[in-house]
Formats: structure tokens, C-alpha cells, sequence
């Protein structure tokens, strides 16, 4: 038959675990319609791709971005694209644009995604014409996507749609009856609408941004009990997923999230993705607890997963902005504050610095950052004499000053001019190994789309195929590459119950090439890149491009050798992906546990 585009002689992997093998690959209207041992005929082929020597994948999926409103300007998603992510979810953290107007839209995201709240407000005010979750299905997919998309619906959207902001964010109040109803019908629309699920959240320091609210925690932070159950109930008859983070400062009710993925009775279980196991310096006998709790709990007859970033989660801030601030109190103060001008009058305050100091000191308890300045490196000050040194070298230099006196001063006198890093988990190798083969474990939470100037994760996928990789050619492996290509492909896709994440006959032809020589230190670093839609910000992101080669879309060439191609932008070449009927994974055509003969058709 004649194909669309071919693809010569590369290594096949097809998404499920099962062996790898040299093959020749056949696309044809958008499907894999031919895997061949032999040769293939390239007579009338429009496109021929050369991939001897490298490796064929399914495109990757990204389990937990915050891309909803980026999107709505900016539907290529390039640079999740380029890295060979093809489907990507939005949604994630309680938060998402499916019921909630703009002004509200940049309370929730702007502070704590770090998105500025007026491009927040001007990208969802400019482009939502959609009442509903059909009606976002469809706006969504009247625009030049670049990836495939699929979507949870945000528990605090629904719950600020509701009750209005300000009711919604106040411990005292609880949904009236009709209230909640009001949110159940949005669910059950949304998961009628394909929705692979809610998101929620219980985490205590994301804060809102705005004026009327400002600095209260996420709506969904103050939903009770019998709310939460109504909702976890309708996801469990559905079988439908909810993502959600628990209140760190409560181990309690880490174990009661887990702990409520079992089924009871007559009760289906609920497939819950739990933020995050993480390797944190802070606390780091925790990630010893992570696996063996989900395995417990899935022993039990539940179906729990955590959600982990597979590399070294590296930040980096400009002044004081950045969320580990957040999470206590003289940090929280200062973030309240919205003008540099007032920043600097509190930060001046000895008072003030004296409760930092006494905040910083705390070392115990639940928290995220490790608190220590002298594991903060400046990377760019207008004063050059301090770049390359921790916080707490300055204090050494400065003679004997106090960590703290010495970023408050610098951020003081330099605000967001200084630049500074910290890693703040993930750091021990051997332990993200453990955690790559963990099965209680989803690699995914990159958070592409938010924490512009903090972070760039975008191609974590390809970092976590080095370390398996490298392991191999040092003959140290700890997994197989089929095997961290099924975690980071059709693994995720089954679990969310979406069409994605496999390259097998009949499958669509989402994918890329991969050139393993170039899986090297170049992954590692971050470059800048203007965000036009949100005037010009330039955030931080991942240039690799000679470790991708090709990625495809729905049998659509989307990249090329790093540079995106004539389609990409101009039309639409991703999908919004549907659960399947019923919200069980369509049968495999194969059957992972043996690799069939891959032949032609």
C-alpha cells in the first residue's frame, strides 16, 4: 500500500514494555498502519524519515501541566512539543477555566502558578466564549492545537462558580444544598464531555492573588467532608480519576487521601494521583514511606498512585518570588504585599526580620523548602562580586552576618534583579532510580505552563531515558528503556483511560524519533524564551534539539531536527481526547506479555 510517511529502520518501541526491534513503520491517515520486520516500499510515499541508529517512541504524556490558559493564545504548546511530549493534561490542581470568569481565572492562577494575573485575565477574557465543559471541548478544539489534550475539571473552578469567591474561601461557610448540587451537575457534564476526572486540592500554602481575597488558600482548601464525598462518590460510580494534593501540615491526611482510594462494601474504589512523591532535602526519611504505602493500599483493593517529577527539581527565583515562601509565615507576609515599594518597607523592619529569622530556623515539621541559605547559589546581581556564592557565604563575607540578613538585604537593594537557584528535592540518584521503577508511582508533574521564571521540566521525559540509558551503557542498569518507555507512555495513557501512549498496528501515529547518542548534559540546562501572549515574559525552558529528531502528530510532522514546522500553529493537529465509554482501556490489538511479529499491512 502506499503510506503517507514512512520510517526507516529504527529502534520500535511500542509503548506497552514489551521488546524493542528494528522495524520499518508505515502511517497512513493519521494511523500506524504498518510495523515491519523487513523492509518497507517507499513508492509514493510523500515522506520518508531515516531513522537508523535512533530510536521510535510513542509520544510521551504529560499527566500534570497547567497549560489552561497558555492554550488559549498559544495552542501549538511548542515547548512541550519539542521535547516529544504529544499529550499533555490540563486541570491539574483544583484549578481550570471551565465555569469561572476571567477576573476570578487570575485570583486563582496568578499567584500560585506564578502566571501573571493581567495576562491571566486578559487570554481568558479575550478568547472564553464556552459556558460549559462541552462547550470548552469545543473551543478548544476550534484552535491550532499542537498536542492532544485531555482535561480534569478544577474543584475550586467549580466550587468559585458556585459560591462566588469570597463565600468560597471562608472556613465558616459551607455550599448550600443546591450549591452543591449545582457543582455535581458540573462533574457529571464534564465527565460527559470526556473528562478524565476532578482535581482538587488540600495543600495550605497556594494563595490567591487579587485584591478581595488575596492570600486566602484555594477554594477547594475549605470544602468539608461530606462535600468532598459527594464528589469522590461520583467519580468512583464512573470510574473516573481524582487528582489532589494533601495539607502537608497534617500527615494525617496525606494517609486519609491514600487511604480513600479503596473501595468499601458495595463501594467502587477511586482512582486517585496523589501529589508527590518527592526525594525532599527537608524531609528526607519521607520518601522511604511513599511506595510501600501505595503498595499497601493497592493490596488493599485500592487504585493509588503518586505523582513524581523523575529528575532533580530544581528552582530558581528572582528576589523573593517563589512559592516555598509561601509556606510559612514572615515568607507568606511579604508575598501579600504586591508593591516593591512595600516589600522593601517590611523587609527593612527588624521585626520583621527577626520573625524571618525565627521562621527560617525552624527545622522540623512539615515544609517543602530545606531552609538553608547556604544551599542557594546567586547566578546574576547587579552586583557581580556575590554571583556564584550562597546566601550564606555573603553573611560569612559580610562579616558573620545572618543567612537571612543577607538575602533580605540583597533582595532589598536588588529586587528581582537577583537571581538565585536552589534544589529543593530529587537529589540523590540512587533514589530517583527506586522511584522510576516503583509501580505505586506515575512519572509525570512537570507543571509545564506555570512558574514561568522558576522552573523548566518540559523534558523530563528525556532525562529520565538518559539515567535508564547511561545506567545501561555503565553497566549498572536499573530498568529496561522499554520499560521507562511504558512508564512514561502507554503506561500513564491506560491509567487515565485515554487513546495515547502506544504505537502498535491501528494505534495513532503520535511519536517521535530519538538520537540516544544526544541523550547527554545538554538536557540539563534551561534557556530563556519570549512568551509573546503574555507580553513578552521571558520564561525559562529546554533546548535539546539534537536529542528529538521528528515528532509527529496524528501523522503530522511537528517538529523537525528542533524547529517547528509550517503546520504547527497554523492548524489544528491535536485532539482533545475523550475517556473511553465506559472508562475502561479499550482492549490492546497485543498482548504485552509477548511482543507480536511486527509485520506489514
Amino acid at each position: 500500500m502506499t503510506y503517507d510517511t514512512l520510517i526507516r529502520r529504527g529502534r520500535w518501541f511500542d509503548g506497552t514494555g514489551a521488546p524493542s526491534s528494528i522495524a520499518d513503520i508505515g502511517i497512513h491517515d493519521g494511523r500506524i498502519v504498518a510495523v515491519s520486520a523487513q523492509p518497507l516500499d517507499p513508492a509514493g510515499c510523500r515522506t520518508v524519515i531515516d531513522a537508523t541508529g535512533r530510536w521510535v517512541l510513542p509520544g510521551m504524556v504529560d499527566i500534570h501541566t497547567h497549560y489552561d490558559v497558555e492554550v488559549l493564545g498559544g495552542p501549538a504548546l511548542s515547548e512541550s512539543l519539542r521535547h516529544g511530549v504529544t499529550t499533555v493534561l490540563l486541570g491539574s490542581c483544583s484549578l481550570s477555566t471551565i465555569h469561572i470568569g476571567a477576573e476570578v481565572a487570575g485570583d486563582l492562577f496568578g499567584r500560585v502558578e506564578a502566571i501573571p494575573r493581567r495576562h491571566v485575565i486578559a487570554n481568558v477574557d479575550s478568547r472564553k466564549n464556552w459556558r460549559s465543559a462541552a462547550e470548552y471541548v469545543d473551543a478548544l478544539e476550534s484552535l491550532p492545537l499542537g498536542p492532544n489534550l485531555a482535561a480534569f475539571i478544577g474543584h475550586s473552578d467549580m466550587r468559585a462558580a458556585t459560591m462566588g469567591l469570597d463565600r468560597a474561601t471562608r472556613k465558616e461557610v459551607a455550599p448550600e444544598p443546591e450549591e452543591l448540587l449545582r457543582m455535581e451537575k458540573m462533574l457529571n457534564e464534564a465527565l460527559d464531555a470526556g473528562f478524565v476526572g476532578m482535581s482538587s486540592q488540600q495543600l495550605l500554602f497556594d494563595k490567591l492573588d487579587g485584591e478581595v481575597c488575596r492570600s486566602r488558600t484555594l477554594p477547594s482548601t475549605y470544602a468539608k467532608a461530606p462535600e468532598l464525598r459527594r464528589l469522590g462518590a461520583i467519580l468512583r460510580t464512573r470510574n473516573r480519576v481524582l487528582q489532589t494534593g494533601p495539607d502537608i501540615s497534617r500527615p494525617w491526611n496525606v494517609l486519609s487521601q491514600a487511604f480513600g482510594s479503596l473501595g468499601l462494601g458495595r463501594r467502587r474504589q477511586l482512582k486517585t494521583s496523589l501529589l508527590s512523591a518527592a526525594d525532599i532535602k527537608a524531609r528526607p526519611e519521607v520518601i522511604h514511606a511513599m511506595g510501600p504505602i501505595a503498595r499497601f493500599i493497592n493490596k488493599l483493593g485500592g487504585n493509588f498512585r503518586w505523582q513524581h517529577l523523575p529528575v532533580p527539581f530544581e528552582v530558581y527565583a528572582d528576589g523573593i518570588d517563589l512559592a516555598v515562601f509561601e509556606e510559612f509565615g514572615s515568607g507568606a507576609a511579604a508575598l501579600h504585599l504586591q508593591t516593591e515599594v512595600d516589600r522593601n518597607e517590611l523587609m527593612q523592619d527588624e521585626d520583621y526580620r527577626r520573625a524571618f529569622r525565627k521562621d527560617y530556623g525552624r527545622k522540623y515539621g512539615p515544609r517543602v523548602w530545606h531552609r538553608d541559605f547556604f544551599d542557594a547559589e546567586i547566578v546574576e546581581c547587579p552586583d557581580t562580586s556575590v554571583v556564584g556564592k550562597s546566601f550564606g557565604q555573603v553573611g560569612v563575607d559580610r562579616g558573620g552576618l545572618h543567612p537571612v540578613d543577607a538575602f533580605l538585604d540583597l533582595v532589598v537593594e536588588h529586587g528581582n534583579h537577583l537571581r538565585w537557584r536552589t534544589t529543593i528535592s530529587n537529589h540523590r540518584p540512587e533514589l530517583l532510580k527506586k522511584l522510576a521503577v516503583e509501580p505505586g508511582v506515575q512519572l509525570g508533574f512537570s507543571d509545564a505552563g506555570a512558574h514561568l521564571r522558576n522552573m523548566a521540566f518540559y523534558n523530563f521525559g528525556l532525562r529520565l531515558l538518559r539515567h535508564v540509558h547511561s545506567a545501561a551503557e555503565a553497566g549498572t542498569p536499573f530498568m529496561t528503556i522499554e520499560h521507562a518507555v511504558h512508564r512514561l507512555t502507554g503506561e500513564l495513557a491506560d491509567w487515565y483511560d485515554i487513546d495515547a501512549g502506544h504505537l502498535r498496528i491501528g494505534d495513532r501515529a503520535d511519536l517521535l524519533v530519538l538520537d540516544p547518542d544526544h541523550l547527554d548534559e545538554q538536557l540539563d540546562a534551561y534557556s530563556e524564551s519570549r512568551l509573546e501572549q503574555f507580553g513578552g515574559l521571558s520564561r525559562m525552558v529546554n533546548r535539546n534539539d539534537e536529542t528529538v529528531c521528528a515528532v509527529m502528530v496524528n501523522g503530522e510532522l511537528v517538529f523537525e531536527s528542533g524547529s517547528p514546522t509550517a503546520v504547527l500553529g497554523k492548524r489544528r493537529v491535536g485532539r482533545f481526547l475523550r475517556t473511553r465509554t465506559g472508562g475502561s482501556p479499550a482492549p490492546s490489538p497485543h498482548d504485552r506479555s509477548a511482543h507480536p511479529t511486527p509485520q506489514g499491512v
